[in-house]
């Protein structure tokens, strides 16, 4: 299950998950993304983490100094790159977000959007220990996640995206609890306030927590 969107929902298939967000999605991820850009400043080098088919870049790219995009599934990569082509400040690495091919202190600014903590299925202390290895002193690296009160919504969509074949069939028996199960094996978990003070607990980074747009939960770690 851990490459199940390198496998089976890059590229096209993914771009058309938010092709058929319903509005409620759209304001998600419209405030989620705006949140993003407030932390990013003129001159600043940024890194995205899970960037699938380039759904973010543009305005990332329009934001900061120089993007650097990873994604560990090589469809969406082609895609991103057409999507971003005529962007010069735009670079694209096919790369697990685990283990960054990436010298210390490199990046102003870090991001993992759209629950990647939970879509790369990889440790979730690795994570934010590559995003803040990576990341400068006085940086942030931000980890987003669905707050809990979404809940209704987010089913919403991941029905939608299970009748469009997308996705298999939800499996209610294992479905609930901030947690989606399809019974193709997909599998969505959450994290929680809780859970985020656990992960960054002994790390070199101040910890700050903020629900967005009653929507997101970002992970806030601004590296000491």
């Amino acid at each position: 299950m851990g490459d199940y969107y390198a496998e089976n929902l890059a590229a096209e298939r993914l771009r058309r998950c938010y092709e058929i967000a319903p509005p409620r999605i759209r304001q998600y991820l419209g405030a989620e993304l705006d949140f993003a850009l407030g932390f990013i400043r003129p001159g600043d080098s940024v890194l995205d983490l899970g960037c699938g088919y380039g759904r973010t870049l543009p305005e990332l790219a329009a934001r900061a100094a120089a993007v650097t995009a990873i994604d560990n599934a090589a469809a969406s990569i082609d895609l991103a790159r057409r999507t971003v082509s005529g962007l010069a400040n735009v670079s694209l690495h096919e790369m697990d977000a685990a283990a960054l091919r990436f010298p210390a202190e490199h990046f102003d600014v870090v991001l993992c959007l759209q629950n990647g903590i939970s879509a790369f299925h990889r440790d979730q202390r690795t994570l934010l220990q590559e995003a803040l290895r990576v990341c400068r002193s006085g940086g942030r690296a931000l980890f987003s996640t669905y707050a809990e009160k979404f809940w209704m919504n987010r089913i919403e969509w991941f029905q939608l995206q299970a009748e469009a074949g997308l996705l298999g069939e939800i499996d209610w028996q294992r479905t609930g609890n901030g947690v989606i199960a399809c019974k193709d094996g997909f599998i969505a978990v959450t994290v929680s306030p809780r859970q985020f003070r656990s992960l960054a607990a002994g790390l070199p980074a101040a910890l700050t927590l903020s629900e967005v747009d009653g929507s997101s939960l970002f992970c806030e770690l601004k590296k000491l």
